[in-house]
């Protein structure tokens, strides 16, 4: 079975074409960040007119990468939800449209739940179930994971995502967007110990987070400390970066403790920020539990988890109506 995945959640427009759920044919991302850099974020209006402009193009060549032509493809996934409407809905009209003028089955993929498959589009994938952190700009949440269709959450963030923290902390210091992977480079130079900012765990207990207070607490270092050259600089961003990292990582590891999970999975644009893979491996092996990473470039957003997940909805009989529409937050079950 060949499907056409397409992603448009925020701001890359995406598509690729898998073959039975799990071969990667072509993966194609055209990404927003010259546009976005200006503003230190992502602005919704400019996104969903970018993707207005970049939706043919990108599914002409990933049908192209793919080798194959457009009515070769057997079924439609596309991201309904959670993200940005405007997007969105690019995206998934697109991909209605292109399942209706052909005759094939479309389907509409929860975003988290494509990220959480994107650990099975390489080497030795985790046995069900285990538990996954996404962490990336718009979300950080942990699910206990069932199956390739069913996950439940056990916790997520009161406030900022820890990417979009990220995010915050290098407009802070002027570093550019996006954030995460400036700080990620500049904290290797940095010194962890140099100002040793709050790690907000809430209640050890649970599992839901708190990125705001830090955030707060960096912005205030930084209005009586203000960084004196670039070693400075890259001392803040380590403490900070570490800061993100522990709470991470102890949060993750809770839960698969107490859900007694020996796989883990550390998903979503977060997961590629080198200290945290770093750590978590080093965290898991002393529990005695197996982590899993996606390849780097499945981290952020892109269509092949979609249509991987799309698959495992399709085999299900899952499809979805013309009718349906996108939305924009996931809601705790």
């Amino acid at each position: 079975m060949l499907i056409l995945g397409i992603e448009s959640s925020c701001d890359d427009t995406a598509a690729a074409v898998l073959h039975n759920g799990h071969k990667i044919l072509s993966s194609v991302v055209a990404s927003q960040i010259e546009v976005h850099h200006a503003y230190g974020g992502v602005v919704p209006e400019l996104a969903s007119r970018q993707h207005l402009e970049a939706i043919t193009l990108t599914v002409r060549e990933a049908l192209s990468k793919a080798g194959i032509q457009k009515n070769e493809i057997d079924a439609v996934a596309a991201t309904q939800g959670p993200g940005l409407v405007g997007s969105l809905l690019v995206g998934f009209s697109f991909a209605k449209a292109f399942a209706y003028a052909r005759g094939i089955p479309f389907v509409g993929v929860n975003h988290l739940l494509g990220h959480i498959n994107s650990v099975f589009l390489y080497e030795n994938p985790p046995a069900f179930p285990f538990v996954a952190l996404l962490a990336s700009g718009g979300h950080t949440a942990i699910y206990h994971v069932l199956s390739h269709t069913e996950f439940k959450l056990l916790g997520q963030t009161r406030d900022d995502a820890a990417g979009e923290a990220f995010d915050k902390v290098a407009k802070m210091l002027n570093l550019g967007y996006p954030g995460g992977v400036v700080i990620d480079q500049l904290a290797t130079s940095g010194d962890i110990g140099y100002v040793k900012f709050p790690r907000i765990y809430l209640n050890k207990k649970e599992f839901d987070f708190s990125f705001s207070g830090l955030k707060t607490a960096v912005r205030r270092h930084l209005e009586t400390n203000p960084p004196e050259g670039p070693q400075q600089t890259a001392d803040v961003v380590a403490g900070f970066q570490e800061a993100v990292v522990d709470v991470l990582v102890f949060k993750l590891l809770a839960a698969a403790k107490k859900h007694n999970c020996v796989h883990i999975a550390l998903v979503g644009g977060v997961a590629a920020n080198s200290r945290l893979r770093s750590q978590l491996n080093n965290a898991a092996k002393a529990a005695d539990r197996q982590v899993h990473f996606p390849p780097i470039e499945l981290c952020g957003d892109n269509a092949a988890m979609v249509a991987a997940t799309g698959y495992h909805h399709l085999k299900l009989k899952n499809h979805a109506a013309l009718r349906d529409d996108v939305f924009a937050r996931y809601r705790r079950p």
